[in-house]
Formats: C-alpha cells, sequence, structure tokens
C-alpha cells in the first residue's frame, strides 16, 4: 500500500470520526458576552496574592553632573634623563657579568642514561599452516575510504 493511499485512507476515517462524534454528542449552551457581564455570581474574578515581595524600584538621578578624574596640567619642560656615557661592547659584557649572580642552590649535575638493552626478535617455528582470512566488507558510513 502506498504511503499517500494509507494517509488518504486514515485522513478520511478520523475524518468521518470527528462528524459523527460532533453528531451524536449534546452542544453547551452558548453565553453572549452581554450575559457573561451582566452575571458576576456565574463568572466571578478571581485574585491571587502573594507573600512574595519584589525589590524596590532602582532610580538613577541623571540632573547631577557627572564626575570624571581630576585635571592633571602638564609642565612644557619634560624631564629629561641624563645621556649615558656609550660604553664599548667588551665593557658591557664585563659590567653584565659583573652583576650576575649565582643561584643558591646550584643544580646537580644531571647523570648519564644509561643504555638498554633490546632483545632480539625472534620467529617461532611454525607448528600450524598460516591461514588466509577474508576482509569483511564495510558497513555503511563506518568504512574508513568514504571520502
Amino acid at each position: 500500500m502506498p504511503i499517500a493511499r494509507y494517509f488518504l485512507f486514515v485522513g478520511g476515517v478520523l475524518l468521518a470520526l470527528l462528524f459523527g462524534v460532533d453528531a451524536f454528542v449534546p452542544k453547551e449552551p452558548v453565553m453572549s458576552s452581554v450575559a457573561a457581564v451582566a452575571a458576576p455570581e456565574a463568572n466571578p474574578t478571581l485574585r491571587i496574592r502573594s507573600d512574595r515581595k519584589w525589590p524596590e524600584r532602582v532610580v538613577y538621578d541623571t540632573s547631577l553632573p557627572t564626575i570624571g578624574p581630576p585635571k592633571v596640567e602638564m609642565t612644557a619642560a619634560a624631564v629629561v634623563p641624563a645621556p649615558v656615557a656609550e660604553m664599548p661592547p667588551k665593557a658591557r659584557v664585563r659590567e653584565s657579568f659583573a652583576q650576575f649572580r649565582p643561584a643558591d642552590d646550584p643544580k646537580p649535575e644531571a647523570k648519564p642514561v644509561p643504555k638498554r638493552k633490546v632483545a632480539k626478535v625472534r620467529a617461532a617455528p611454525p607448528t600450524q599452516p598460516m591461514m588466509r582470512v577474508a576482509q569483511q566488507p564495510h558497513f555503511g558510513f563506518f568504512a574508513s575510504n568514504i571520502w
């Protein structure tokens, strides 16, 4: 059975059941909007109260002027560092080594790593003949060579 025919058949049966139930079920009387407003006893208003109190509303006063950082006056004469006499390269290196301080705990010297012995691979003597097996085909998207 094609799917379109199935939906047409089932939809037709459900529509026929809907019309049948509508014909046999009694209907409620319809109230007009004027009658609903006129009789408050028939339609009472429900009021729900809660013990939870909301926080008070936050009010921002935007009429005050904004506060900014204090203004700093800049002087026209900037402080210029005294010129440093040019040092020759050897003197610079000597000076850097003079300021060098060794660490409090000198690191222990690294011990050489001993060479490991590697065992030779030995093939076991064949006790049974080698059996060949065909590779199974991959299923669906689980194959490694899809793309």
